[in-house]
């Protein structure tokens, strides 16, 4: 049967973070600003925040997710240094890889509905959503107040696009959360592979096709 539907991951499929801020950079700010916040615990709290709270609470702002943060740390910080520390977190910039505009183009000449799945808050990658307008569906976390793993994500996207698994592609970079958990619903999925660490299909069996880029995606996925 012909699918009808295609899903796309976010990060490292249709764009990667160019400047990111990673729990070191920010601990670094936080001590220098008089916080005692550690690497470790900054990164466990933040992981915390972003995969459970975020979907149930859908922050709208990185000062918001910040406090939040920080209030699960046992700290109030100042609202000198949350503004500033908010601006760090703004300046991290987002990117789609260069085959990203053109595969969706490609998806939606070929008839197909489309979704974007992904737990990361809209918030961060709101900078693309120029592009990501062309896609029909985007969901994050707080959009069916569940993260990546939980399967009720994909089965929320198909029942909103309107479509069987089995009319459905997922494509991603991440073989749990793209692959194997679509799989077990009855999607096809394909796994994105743009660094070359898989050497054949067999490599990653739960997947219908391993691909390098977005257009070899598209081009496999029609003939799923």
């Amino acid at each position: 049967m012909r699918i009808k539907a295609i899903c796309f991951d976010l990060y490292g499929t249709l764009a990667y973070v160019k400047k990111p801020v990673n729990k070191n950079v920010a601990s670094d700010f936080l001590i220098a600003h008089g916080y005692e916040v550690y690497p470790q615990a900054l990164d466990a709290v933040w992981y915390f925040v972003s995969l459970v709270e975020y979907p149930k609470y859908g922050y709208k702002t990185w000062r918001t997710e910040i406090k939040r943060a920080m209030r699960r740390l046992d700290i109030t910080i100042d609202k000198d240094t949350l503004k500033e520390f908010a601006e760090l977190c703004e300046s991290t910039e987002w990117k789609l890889f260069p085959d990203t505009e053109d595969a969706i183009d490609r998806a939606k000449k070929a008839g197909l509905r489309t979704a974007m799945v992904t737990t990361i808050a809209g918030f961060k990658w709101r900078g693309l959503h120029p592009i990501l307008q062309k896609i029909d569906l985007l969901v994050d976390g707080y959009k069916f107040h569940c993260e990546k793993s939980n399967p009720k994500i994909y089965l929320k996207t198909l029942e909103a696009l309107g479509v069987n698994a089995h009319e459905a592609v997922m494509i991603g970079d991440d073989i749990e959360l793209d692959i194997k958990t679509p799989r077990r619903l009855n999607m096809k999925t394909i796994l994105l592979d743009r660094t070359g660490r898989f050497s054949s299909h067999s490599d990653c069996e739960d997947a219908d096709a391993v691909v390098r880029n977005l257009n070899q995606a598209i081009e496999t996925a029609l003939t799923l």
